[in-house]
């Protein structure tokens, strides 16, 4: 099982705090049944910092190889549509997974459905630039959960959908549960991935990928 989106790098944004947290947190992920992990930093005020978490990356790397040499890594980030504004569409190229095109876009939680036409400019720039763009976390954005053909419109664009494996307990706000069984009623999301922050968001992972398993075989 893959995990495309998690904050296990130590100590360069809101996740882990240092290398023995990260390492915990690959412990538990494996107990999950985690086989390969896409390390996915905030690219957003106020954690931004390409190098530094480049070289978290590669400590990260050598400590889990150490552990298990045939584990799989990936570097990438949860990019920010705002902070990608900033940034420039240039950056893109240095923001996508590493080693594929797969590129992780968060967008605005508090946007209105009138915004979204915003991003469908920004999405189709990605995908002319031969990026396949992954939406994190739909279930938490207050338009989706408004009105949840949106999520159904990106998916018609082609984007991936993502669920954050705490949406049964609510999510990062306390509302995202019901979009998310909503979305996976109806094949929406491709991925569930654990959004981890610290070790117990890996057992939400667990639980998650039961409930989506249920879902299919109901």
């Amino acid at each position: 099982m893959r995990d495309l989106h998690c904050h296990i790098l130590p100590g360069v944004d809101d996740g882990s705090h240092d290398m023995k947290e990260s390492l915990a947190m690959f412990d538990a992920a494996r107990k999950a049944g985690v086989t390969s992990i896409t390390c996915t930093p905030h690219c957003r005020k106020p954690y931004f910092d390409y190098l530094p978490m480049w070289r978290a990356y590669k400590e990260f790397e050598k400590e889990v190889h150490a552990i298990d040499p045939s584990f799989s890594l990936q570097m990438g980030f949860e990019v920010n549509y705002h902070m990608l504004m900033k940034l420039g569409m240039e950056w893109a190229e240095r923001l996508h997974f590493d080693g594929s095109n797969e590129f992780l876009l968060e967008l605005s939680v508090g946007a209105s459905p009138s915004r979204f036409g915003d991003y469908e400019r920004t999405i189709f720039e990605l995908q002319g630039m031969g990026y396949d763009v992954i939406i994190a976390h739909p279930e938490r954005y207050v338009a989706v959960q408004k009105d949840i053909n949106l999520a159904r419109e990106l998916v018609q664009m082609g984007c991936k959908l993502q669920a954050s494996a705490d949406f049964l307990k609510g999510g990062r706000f306390g509302k995202e549960r019901r979009p998310a069984l909503k979305m996976l009623k109806e094949g929406l999301y491709t991925y569930i991935a654990s959004d981890a922050h610290d070790v117990s968001h890996y057992g939400c992972l667990s639980q998650a990928m039961d409930k989506w398993g249920d879902l299919l075989y109901s």
